[in-house]
């Protein structure tokens, strides 16, 4: 029975994604000769046409090797609606970017695989589980682990602020920046001012941020000015309005480098909300990790393949090494930094998360602002929880986007039955997105755990493993805990139009 129990449950499993694959290409068949025979000449061709699309999409999904929970979801989607499904896929769906976005990027990620190649006896101190996860993001990132290396972790945006403003003063080489958001306001006037005195002074300066992000928060002409003050910039994945319908792969990304030296990431952009100057949705509550030594190599990397897919300026970036005297830093651990994009199938982010719930035996704690998960993340905190694991989930208080919140909040009770302990953050919104476990590993990054997060954006984050701030960050959730309000089954019951709603929130969860 030890063993019989898990082969009759995956071929269950199996079964079941082969039927639901089968019954939703078969729907498309009759929605197809439907087309053909019930309507009139005219209208025929037009929806046999469209229907035609959405069959070769459901094939297309069939056959792709990626996340299932993903797959299966966008396939029921196209089996209830064929013709709004097939075109929402290809809006929001399809996690392969444009084709000469993705040739542009993936030629200069494969130039520079070399730079990324892991040193040896760099994680020789670590235990088996951790030295196994290590292995897996520098080999199939690829993305090195460092051990001459520090770091600093910030509960809050304030916190981190002064510190960035004094390193960007201290650049004598470069300053690269890379962010979803940047709007104008006292923390970016502050970075600006530092920026254009760099610049003058012959600092090399370069800034990518996201074009649908930063959308209404910059002047039109801000490539303009950034460029008259020698500050080179490029908007990524420019929104053409009327022509760009594919607004996926966005570049989710918060990073800075000074020097080769130092790197910052985390969760925080450059917008007034992220150190307090502005409320939006009460006390906003973020997380980033301040970087220095060896390990700040991985992010400098991040950056110039993302520049040079664009704007082609180096092929040699050995002068962005770190200097003589940062390599020689104190090590504190393993630190390994590293970004997750839809431009393969390998979920790193989700994967690296995964590893974490299921080597954890004593705790994992969870900063996400948005958990919209599919069934393997879901059962991965149920088994964990299940085994005694102490699995606690921190969530905003006050939402950013309500009907994301009641799409979080659909997934509270099948976790607390399992026993998971989940708090919302009462002050305000959480914006933090941070695991930490076991005193042993942590991230810190820009990862939401969310579908657009998980699969379709371009992320980064550290991944921290006996790191001094692995225990930095237990602490700040200790003492964030009692600002929350628990969560009990009892919170949780609905109508019968609310769990409905609920079902249709899980379903349209790719979307959001």
């Amino acid at each position: 029975m030890f063993f019989r129990l898990p082969v009759v449950r995956f071929f269950n499993r199996v079964i079941n994604r082969a039927t639901v694959t089968v019954a939703l290409v078969l729907l498309q068949i009759c929605w197809l000769l439907w087309a053909f025979f019930s309507l009139t000449a005219g209208k025929v061709w037009v929806n046999a046409g469209l229907n035609v699309l959405s069959l070769f999409i459901t094939l297309y999904l069939v056959r792709k090797d990626e996340n299932s929970d993903y797959k299966i979801i966008w396939l029921v989607l196209i089996g209830m609606m064929p013709l709004l499904g097939g075109a929402l896929y290809l809006a929001f769906g399809n996690k392969a970017p444009a084709k000469r976005m993705r040739q542009r990027m993936q030629a200069v990620e494969r130039q520079h695989t070399a730079d990324l190649a892991q040193q040896p006896g760099q994680t020789d101190a670590l235990d088996p589980a951790s030295r196994g996860l290590s292995r897996y993001v520098s080999e199939y990132g690829p993305y090195p682990a460092w051990k001459n290396s520090t770091a600093k972790y910030y509960p809050c945006g304030e916190a981190m602020y002064p510190d960035l403003l004094a390193d960007l003063e201290k650049a004598e080489r470069f300053i690269f920046l890379e962010f979803f958001i940047v709007r104008a306001g006292k923390m970016w006037k502050g970075v600006e001012d530092i920026l254009v005195r760099k610049a003058a002074q012959g600092v090399d300066v370069r800034l990518i941020y996201d074009d649908f992000g930063s959308l209404l928060g910059l002047p039109s002409d801000f490539v303009v000015q950034m460029e008259r003050a020698h500050i080179r910039c490029i908007p990524f994945n420019p929104v053409v309005p009327l022509v760009s319908l594919v607004m996926n792969h966005r570049d989710h990304r918060k990073i800075v480098v000074v020097d080769g030296n130092t790197a910052y990431t985390g969760g925080i952009n450059l917008a007034d909300e992220y150190i307090n100057e502005e409320e939006r949705f009460g006390y906003w509550k973020d997380a980033a990790l301040r970087t220095e030594g060896a390990a700040v190599w991985n992010f400098t990397v991040m950056f110039l393949d993302h520049w040079n897919a664009f704007r082609p300026s180096e092929e040699d970036y050995a002068p962005f090494m770190p200097q003589a005297e940062a390599l020689s830093a104190q090590s504190d651990g393993v630190i390994q930094p590293y970004g997750d994009s839809p431009l393969d199938e390998e979920a790193l982010a989700e994967t690296v998360y995964l590893n974490i719930i299921n080597q954890a035996q004593r705790y994992v704690y969870i900063y996400t602002p948005y958990f919209a998960v599919g069934e393997t993340m879901l059962e991965a905190l149920k088994a964990a929880a299940k085994r005694g694991v102490d699995v606690r989930l921190v969530l905003p208080g006050i939402p950013d986007k309500k009907l994301v919140f009641r799409l979080t909040r659909s997934y509270y009770v099948p976790l607390l039955r399992a026993g998971v302990r989940i708090y919302e953050f009462t002050p305000g919104f959480l914006h933090a997105k941070c695991y930490v476990s076991d005193d042993r590993a942590a991230v810190v990054g820009s990862i939401n755990m969310d579908y657009r997060s998980l699969f379709l954006h371009f992320e980064c984050g550290a991944l921290l493993l006996y790191n001094s701030q692995v225990i930095a960050l237990r602490d700040d959730v200790l003492r964030t805990l009692p600002e929350c309000r628990e969560v009990q089954l009892a919170d949780c019951r609905t109508s019968l139009a609310g769990t409905l709603l609920d079902s249709v929130l899980r379903l349209l969860s790719p979307l959001m």
